[in-house]
Parts: structure tokens; sequence; C-alpha cells
């Protein structure tokens, strides 16, 4: 039988274990750079950590804006080589300035804890893909989780264990889904997955998968701990795209397919929270 489109890895998740001495501490999954701004102002005299242009880059410059420096008096040309050293500077500046914009576009994209993205650029990436399969009529699906028992994890263990939790779960999907798939936190314990060129059948069969893996974590203290174990699991809601409907429909459809399965779970006797 020939693969699924959704196949990944096959990846074993260990038990979390729990220290109670690391509460208090919150993890980060974003590392945030330092921006830095250049320290001179714009001016005709280049400032001192500015390294000097080479000839052939003066020659370079010169020659695209046309100027012939054997023409000018020396007074001209001092002040012409000025002018082409400050717009190499400046030029230098503003792609800088762009690497900066771009970093902080990312930084604002992503979930302040977990490697994933927030809820505003996932709502975002639905709108770009729902335009996509609309445009080429291709299928589209949605995967909505909501973790079980997560509330038992920060009333037994602390906030700081429901943090590692949401980075374990965050590692998780990120491993068993494809590069081209957008996975967001959309807040507290629930995450979204958006899967393009995958139809109803193949998403419901990765939602399994995900759910199996996330099914098998369990939240315990160290040896000796009076703290019961906290079984983690995981609901999801699969839903396809149909033609009209909008990101707001859409994941309010998952969402509701996500609260069917809960019920699900519930029935077949899970201890659910």
């Amino acid at each position: 039988m020939p693969a699924s489109p959704l196949e990944s890895a096959h990846h074993k998740c260990a038990p979390l274990t729990v220290n109670r001495s690391c509460q208090g501490k919150v993890a980060a999954g974003i590392e945030h750079p330092l921006y830095k701004r250049p320290d001179h102002s714009y001016c005709f005299a280049m400032p001192s950590d500015t390294p000097e242009l080479s000839e052939a880059e003066k020659r370079a410059l010169l020659e695209a804006l046309g100027v012939d420096l054997g023409q000018l008096d020396l007074r001209a040309r001092a002040a012409i080589e000025a002018l082409a050293e400050e717009v190499i500077a400046l030029r230098e500046e503003t792609d800088a300035l762009r690497a900066s914009l771009a970093d902080a576009a990312l930084l604002a994209d992503n979930d302040a804890l977990c490697p994933v993205f927030n809820r505003r650029a996932f709502e975002r990436e639905v709108r770009r893909e729902i335009a996509l399969s609309g445009r080429f009529q291709t299928p589209l699906t949605l995967i909505f989780i909501d973790l079980d028992n997560f509330k038992q994890v920060n009333d037994v263990y602390g906030h700081a264990a429901g943090d590692s939790v949401l980075l374990k779960i965050s590692d998780i999907l990120l491993a068993k889904t494809r590069e081209t798939d957008i996975v967001g936190r959309l807040g507290g314990d629930e995450f979204g997955i958006v899967l393009a060129h995958a139809g109803l059948e193949d998403s419901r069969r990765k939602a399994v998968q995900l759910a199996a893996a996330i099914d098998a974590l369990e939240v315990r203290g160290e040896t000796g701990s009076p703290l019961a174990p906290v079984q983690i699991g995981a609901s999801c809601g699969v839903v396809e795209w149909h033609t009209g409907q909008s990101p707001a429909a859409l994941i309010a459809r998952a969402d509701q397919a996500m609260f069917a399965e809960k019920a699900r779970r519930k029935a077949e006797g899970r201890a659910l929270r």
C-alpha cells in the first residue's frame, strides 16, 4: 500500500519528568535578537567606524552616476567623492535596517513560548492557503487540537511544567508534519495545523497519528514524589475547506469537530478534563 502523503518518520516520545525546583522558571521557545542602531547620523562626513571605499568601488559608483572626475577642480572632486562614500554607507545601513525589519516580522509571527505561529499569523496563513486552494482547486484541511488534562498539569505541577508540556507538544507536531504544513498555537492548550494538498481521509489519519503520540505523554514527579502522574491526551477535530467558506468559519468548524471528538473519547472511558 503506498504511503500517505502526510506520513513522516516515526517519533517516539518519552514521558516528561518534572523537577519541582524548576517551577517559576518560564521556558522560552524563541531567541530574541538585539537590534543595533547605527551610532552615527546622516551627514556628509563619513563615520569613523565605516570602512573606506576602494578605488574600484568609487569608480563604479561615479560611472553609474555619469560623473567624470577629470573635468572637475580639486574641491568639486573631493565633494563628489565624499558624496559617493556617503551613498555607499547609506545603502549598507538600508540593508541592515531591512534585515532588522525581517527579524522583527519573524518575532511578531511566532508564539511567545512555542516555536510555532501565534494565532494572528496562523489565521493570516489560513487566509493565504484558502486563496491558493480556491485558485488552483486543490484540497485543504485543518486540524484543531485541544489537549486533555492540561489544566491538571498546571494545578498539580505548576505552570513551568505546563510550559514544558506545550513545548513538547510543539516538538511532536513539527516532527510529524511536513515542512509545508502550517502549525500554530491558537491559545492556551489549543493548536492548529493547516494541511495543503491533503484530503479529508489523509488528514484524519494524520490526526490519529498525532493523537497517539500525544496520548503517550505522561507528566510525573521525580522518583519518590507523592504527586500523582498526569496523563496528557489530545482531542483532534478535522475538517476540509469548502469553496466560499471563510477562514473564521473553517476554524470554527474544526473547533466544533474537536469538541465532538473530545465527547467521543470521554464516552470511551478516558479520564479527560
